[in-house]
């Protein structure tokens, strides 16, 4: 059984989510790393460790409520104990008008953005609320936009940050909050930038086009610290939150905690 902090990630094998497991590593926390890439799983996990990490690498689709289970089942199995858990994993398709969009790809996105994160809380909770644990789950600031042809990803955000406003209400014992990363250099901003032709109006494919040839994307490590430190140290008055990763009071600790590289 390990004392250090053990955390889940999902959607840990690339973007943000790899990036806050190497944060955590450099704390010395005991990461359990869930994505469905079982290679990409492996170079992460082999990076925690080298960086001062624990790391169990989980291949699973968290939109499967067994898989989520047996992710927390895992977790116990190797360190004796759940502190916190980020629900990372989402994807931005369909990218199509609601009237043609297909409905089994709509209910797809809305397991992965909402159910899974409910799915992964459910079969944690009795162990967050015994070490006073926390959930962050990442939002978007798509969940108050609308952005046409962004239906589902839009309305899974949206009612992922009202999930975690009702978790926070029930839950005494345990911090929950969402947090906006803002706009980072991932790969779901290169689907919103290659892929959307012929579906997203051409003023908005134009925006985020622009936004990666001025530079003005954020690297993921950034938001990811102020992911990892709110897994970590999120106080009690941010529970029921939607917080901006870039908030003073989140980014100024984690620069504090962390340093500036990775």
């Amino acid at each position: 059984m390990t004392t250090e902090s053990v955390v889940i990630v999902t959607g840990a094998s690339r973007g943000l989510g790899a990036a806050a497991a190497r944060w955590l590593a450099q704390a010395g926390a005991a990461v359990t790393l869930v994505a469905r890439s079982q290679e990409n799983l492996m170079e992460v996990a082999a990076d925690v460790r080298r960086r001062g990490g624990t790391a169990h690498a989980f291949k699973a689709d968290v939109s499967d409520s067994l898989a989520c289970r047996s992710a927390v089942e895992t977790t116990l199995d190797h360190f004796g104990r759940i502190d916190s858990l980020v629900n990372n994993a989402g994807v931005v398709q369909p990218l199509a008008p609601i009237a043609d969009t297909h409905p089994e790809e709509w209910r797809r996105s809305i397991e992965v953005n909402l159910l899974a994160p409910f799915y992964l809380v459910r079969a944690a909770i009795a162990e967050l609320r015994r070490h006073n644990g926390r959930v962050v789950n990442v939002s978007s600031g798509a969940a108050t936009m609308a952005l046409a042809t962004v239906s589902a990803y839009c309305t899974g955000k949206a009612a992922l940050n009202h999930f975690t406003r009702v978790l926070a209400a029930e839950e005494a014992a345990v911090t929950a909050l969402t947090v906006r990363p803002g706009v980072v250099d991932t790969d779901m901003q290169a689907v919103l930038r290659n892929e959307a032709d012929n579906a997203m109006p051409v003023e908005q494919i134009a925006y985020y086009r622009q936004l990666k040839e001025r530079g003005e994307l954020e690297p993921p490590e950034i938001p990811a610290r102020a992911i990892a430190w709110l897994a970590l140290s999120a106080p009690r008055e941010f529970s029921g939150q939607f917080l901006d990763y870039d908030d003073p009071r989140i980014s100024r600790p984690a620069a504090q905690v962390f340093g500036d590289s990775l």
